[in-house]
């Protein structure tokens, strides 16, 4: 089992900055890649970006790429997503989640954090 809990939303202005964190206890050993989804109301789930767990592949939806950007800290159990420039429609509950090395999709998921940019 794997613990997820991430923190870091808030309230932003246009043009503003935020990074969320995603903080993992438990069987942190087996994890794979780490990945970021958000949802805003009314609308699927949506990919926004995934780490490997040694760092070596990052991946980013289109509509985030060059504005948001995925890091970890191995030592910390913590990958974190920094998002500049945000954009009202950037508006959404934000997810992480993990997927386990034996695994091909996405095993365990955050509770989400909330993320509002004001226009």
């Amino acid at each position: 089992q794997v613990q997820l809990v991430e923190s870091g939303g808030g309230l932003v202005q246009a043009g503003g900055s935020l990074r969320l964190s995603c903080a993992a206890s438990g069987r942190t050993f087996s994890i794979y890649m780490m990945g970021w989804f958000r949802q805003a109301p009314g609308k699927e789930r949506e990919f926004v970006g995934s780490i490997t767990w040694n760092g070596g592949s990052r991946t980013y939806a289109d509509s985030v790429k060059g504005r948001f950007t995925i890091s970890r800290d191995n030592a910390k159990n913590t990958w974190y997503l920094q998002m500049n420039s945000l954009k009202p429609e950037d508006t959404a509950a934000y997810y992480c989640a993990a997927r386990m090395s034996s695994s091909v999709r996405y095993d365990y998921w955050g509770q989400g954090t909330q993320v509002t940019v004001s226009s």
